[in-house]
């Protein structure tokens, strides 16, 4: 394996595009081997070949509401660089927008379920046996603001990811004591490709009227913070949901 063996492994979900692209390349930067997992193979491929003239990273194609092709994935991972040492869970979708709880379909709230809470569990019940193996390490998982408070008209959303926040709690209070840290970012309104195809423009404009820091959060900014809980945090530091809202919770 040579150089490979000495470098500290990480797993990214989502890594194609907004958060997880912005993470993986945050990453790759701080010198670690970088699995970009995504479900896109043409996008995942592009961010490959840009990444790669960064750092070493590979794509793995990933579909996190397929329990089996997560298996592969993180296996895969293990195999080319025979560890993994941390893991940012940000594979998501916000789902239908506008509707309140009695008129969600049962086709987004199951699409939105699977997606973003049963697909991180998915990803952490194959990612925390190689981390323990590995002598420790970090797992973030990406939530949002919506899984500490209620977002009106987006049931499915908030429900998962208040699943997520405290499918993050449990897992940090059962390894602990195996050396891994489990944290869970829940970033406020985020500049993606995914959010502008979601939101009107006016609906972005009253956001960011009403964010104290007054605009939208860059991934990159979401991105630094999994960076840290993985790379320089203290390790006494887990189980904790950090909003990263520009002060909107506050």
């Amino acid at each position: 394996m040579g150089r490979t063996e000495q470098r500290r492994v990480v797993f990214v979900t989502g890594a194609a595009s907004g958060i997880g692209r912005a993470a993986a390349e945050s990453f790759v930067r701080r010198g670690y081997a970088t699995v970009l997992a995504d479900m896109n193979e043409e996008a995942g491929l592009g961010v490959e070949a840009e990444l790669g003239r960064l750092g070493e990273c590979s794509f793995f194609r990933c579909d996190v509401t397929d329990d089996d092709t997560v298996r592969e994935a993180v296996s895969r991972t293990v195999a080319t660089y025979g560890r993994l040492d941390a893991a940012f869970n940000a594979a998501g979708i916000d789902g239908e927008h506008g509707r309140p709880t009695a008129e969600c379909t049962m086709e987004n709230w199951n699409r939105v379920i699977a997606v973003d809470l049963t697909g991180t569990w998915s990803c952490m019940r194959y990612e925390l046996p190689e981390i323990v193996k590995a002598g420790g390490g970090s797992i973030v998982n990406c939530a949002s603001v919506a899984g500490l408070r209620a977002a009106p008209t987006v049931p499915a959303y908030t429900a998962a990811k208040h699943g997520v926040v405290g499918l993050t709690r449990v897992a940090a209070r059962e390894y602990a004591g195996s050396g891994v840290r489990v944290n869970v970012i829940c970033p406020g309104t985020v500049d993606t490709p995914m959010f502008r195809r979601s939101m009107p423009p006016e609906v972005i404009e009253r956001l960011v009227s009403g964010n104290p820091v007054g605009r939208l959060a860059e991934a990159s900014e979401i991105a630094d913070v999994a960076l840290w809980l993985c790379d320089e945090a203290p390790g006494y530091l887990t189980g904790q949901a950090i909003a990263v809202d520009g002060g909107t919770g506050a």
